[in-house]
């Protein structure tokens, strides 16, 4: 913790300790909410348990002068109207206290008095103390915001032991704000303590236009008066106090996207397009991205799209010459010298140059081993003999690297000598963290293989080293989301309660890694960004490949919880960002998007703004996207969507489409459907009987388990169907033969 105070802080610190006059006052259980207005500030100050006080920063005049006009006060809290010579300040505070976890929400809007350039603005959190010292509290920071992540901050105050907060600014509000001033919404959630909070970007190159009225701060935070210093009680309460707030929070609507169009482009372009393939040694392979010819083929690439296509051809019970392709090039990855697959081809890694750590022959990137394993593993239980032979031919090199490394690995090692090229992943970050996570999914996929005790054994152990980690055990999303999934099955299996901590410890690291917010500047206005998830910690940019295995993961997470009863708060979390998702992830494809805000030299390969291949990346709003390239390992992001989400009906020309996960469906020939959505019933969701060809769709009569009245469907511009559903519902589909 820094020492030392800002003038801001020491304005603060006497201000507050000299106000008398109380506005407004509320208690909600242990918290008292009072409001006071100082010379430059509206303060709301709270007073939690055992002593601790905190006061927030609704509105701010640089200039010290504040003039209330007007005061408004009702059941949804108070409002004030105030002018000050940058303008005019429209505050409004809000309790909300349906839960015994209260969350304070606070609004202002500005209309500047003239065209107002604004360099600087105080963070909007003062820990305060008592008696006044600040420098008498202390506390920690579990959770920060990092770039364009949710604009948010997960604490615990520990001097005196009073209550953990859980503060989020909604970026989505700021959107005018951004647009008018070019400034971003990246790291403006931060802070150290005694100060923390949220602070305006600074607005030095273009000001904010008089009288055109602009939020400035749109701010939920929540209380609880449970306070821990154990990790994992704070990995649940995290996403506790994130879905508590995240059900008062404005949130954009849905479209719809039609996954089966989409679907059609892109395996055609995948199929069809040279800049997808390579050949070496008479075998094709797909590149990792559109033209990347000076790059030698990578397992994990063919692996990363042969699967998706697997989901779809036992979804859709057609076949696909394009997967034998890809398995006859397969064995030519396994090395048998060192007895393992490689992660470059062999045959062609004289292509490699260097110019990346990792570009070297012989060198592996940690994951890189155990994300192919993982993928033939899912292979061989399907009975794939050539993928079984592969990924039983490589177990024992995997289990002497976990080994060698004590279930740490670094980021970069050689694969002949083991030593090690990069050990962390930045200075003091340690390495791959969450490659225990997914290691131990393999050594389960093993086990349920060969039932050989030792695989058992082996998860197990990998997964115990995971515990030291906390927050920081994400390394990269799909990873983390693999380890979650086999936490879980090892809580199954084991009835060991540490293993589902665990896994809810991988859970709270993916979520702390979203973006809770759509970017409605810039580029952002053209595509939506609400609930999307980063690649890395640190990665600038949202990434499909990613987002798709995930989002997959996911899937698979909430499949294995049947009968589990996990966390409320992480069933709703992840239906959510299911939902997003499936609208989200069209706007991958650059053919979804205008053309200018490509990136027209991208860092590998090309981009081809109409081939239906997905860009890498999407940045901020005012950044271009595909900066990294068109990635063709990310084709499997249709793939994953259509079998989890359209609903086949046996000997019908129609599609059930929910965008929840659901489970439980029941489609017989002749009979009505049956099947349950799942997440939280105070949420909605969308679901649409999606015509198959021209003819007619049948009468549908649609009902919710333990209600009488069916529900009324929506007839779309292409003749579908949608009705309005809720998370945890049942539902119920008959119908009659269309005339």
């Amino acid at each position: 913790m820094r020492k030392g105070l800002s003038p801001w802080a020491l304005s603060a610190s006497a201000e507050l300790s000299e106000i008398k006059t109380v506005l407004y006052t509320q208690t909600a259980g242990s918290f008292e909410f009072k409001v006071y207005q100082g010379k430059d500030s509206i303060w709301i100050t709270t007073q939690m348990p055992d002593g601790g006080l905190v006061a927030f920063r609704a509105a701010f005049s640089p200039e010290g002068f504040f003039a209330v006009k007007k005061v408004t006060e009702d059941n949804q809290g108070i409002g004030f109207k105030l002018d000050s010579y940058s303008g005019t300040h429209q505050v409004t505070i809000f309790i909300d206290e349906q839960s015994a976890v209260p969350v304070l929400r606070y609004t202002t809007k500005l209309t500047p008095a003239k065209d107002l350039f604004i360099p600087f603005w105080p963070r909007d959190i003062f820990f305060t103390g008592k008696k006044g010292n600040p420098e008498n509290t202390a506390g920690k920071i579990h959770v920060s915001q990092e770039g364009t992540r949710t604009g948010l901050i997960y604490l615990t105050e520990t001097r005196p032991s009073s209550a953990a907060i859980l503060y989020l600014q909604n970026l989505t509000a700021l959107a005018d704000y951004c647009q008018q001033t070019l400034t971003s919404c990246a790291n403006v959630v931060g802070g150290s303590w005694p100060e923390l909070g949220f602070a305006l970007p600074a607005a030095t190159e273009q000001p904010l236009k008089a009288g055109k009225e602009v939020t400035i701060s749109d701010a939920f935070i929540a209380f609880d008066e449970q306070v821990s210093g154990e990790e994992f009680q704070m990995t649940k309460q995290f996403p506790d106090l994130l879905a508590r707030i995240y059900l008062l929070l404005p949130r954009p609507e849905t479209n719809y996207q039609d996954w089966p169009e989409i679907l059609d482009k892109g395996l055609k372009d995948l199929i069809e397009s040279p800049g997808c393939w390579s050949q070496v040694a008479g075998h094709k392979y797909f590149n990792a991205y559109v033209s990347d010819y000076s790059t030698p083929p990578e397992i994990m690439v063919q692996l990363a799209v042969l699967l998706p296509l697997l989901d779809y051809v036992e979804w859709s019970k057609t076949e696909l010459d394009v997967m034998q392709t890809i398995k006859d090039g397969l064995p030519a990855f396994y090395n048998e010298k060192i007895g393992s697959i490689m992660r470059w081809l062999p045959s062609a890694e004289e292509k490699l140059e260097g110019e990346e750590e990792q570009k070297q022959p012989g060198v592996m990137d940690s994951w890189y081993l155990h994300h192919p394993l993982l993928n033939l593993s899912r292979l061989a239980l399907k009975g794939d003999r050539i993928a079984e032979k592969l990924f039983l031919d490589s177990l024992e090199f995997a289990i002497k690297v976990a080994h060698h490394f004590n279930y740490q690995w670094p980021v970069f090692y050689k694969m002949d000598t083991l030593e090690v090229l990069k050990a962390e992943t930045a200075e003091g970050k340690g390495g791959e963290k969450d490659v225990a996570g997914i290691y131990a999914h393999v050594m389960l996929q093993a086990w349920e293989l060969t039932k050989e005790q030792r695989f058992l054994n082996e998860a197990e152990k990998a997964a115990k080293t995971l515990q030291r980690y906390g927050f920081e055990v994400f390394y990269q999303a799909n990873n983390t989301a693999f380890a979650a999934g086999a936490l879980l099955r090892l809580y199954k299996i084991t009835e060991n309660e540490l293993y589902l901590n665990l896994s809810y410890m991988c859970l709270a690291g993916i979520f702390r890694n979203t973006q809770i917010w759509d970017c409605n500047y810039g580029y952002g206005r053209n595509f939506p960004k609400f609930f999307a998830l980063f690649p890395l910690n640190d990665a600038p940019y949202t990434a499909v490949y990613e987002e798709q295995e995930v989002f997959c993961a996911l899937h698979d997470y909430l499949k294995h919880a049947e009968g589990v009863e996990i966390l409320p708060s992480l069933k709703l979390l992840i239906a959510e960002y299911i939902r997003y998702l499936v609208d989200r992830a069209a706007y991958y494809y650059p053919d979804m998007l205008p053309e200018e805000m490509l990136e027209v030299k991208p860092k590998i390969g090309e981009v081809a703004p109409k081939l239906w291949i997905a860009l890498e990346d999407l940045q901020d709003g005012w950044q271009k996207s595909g900066t990294v390239g068109q990635e063709v390992y990310g084709a499997g992001n249709a793939f994953g969507i259509l079998p989890r989400h359209y609903l086949r009906v046996p000997d019908e020309s129609f599609m059930i489409y929910v965008d929840y996960p659901t489970t439980g469906f029941k489609a017989i020939k002749g009979k009505n459907i049956h099947f349950s959505t799942l997440g939280d019933e105070r949420l909605n969701c969308r679901m649409m009987i999606i015509k198959d060809d021209a003819t007619r769709l049948p009468d549908f009569t649609v009902t919710i388990s333990g209600e009488t009245k069916p529900l009324k469907g929506k007839v779309t511009p292409k003749g579908h169907l949608e009705y309005p559903l809720s998370g945890n519902q049942q539902i119920n589909i008959s119908w009659k033969p269309g005339k």
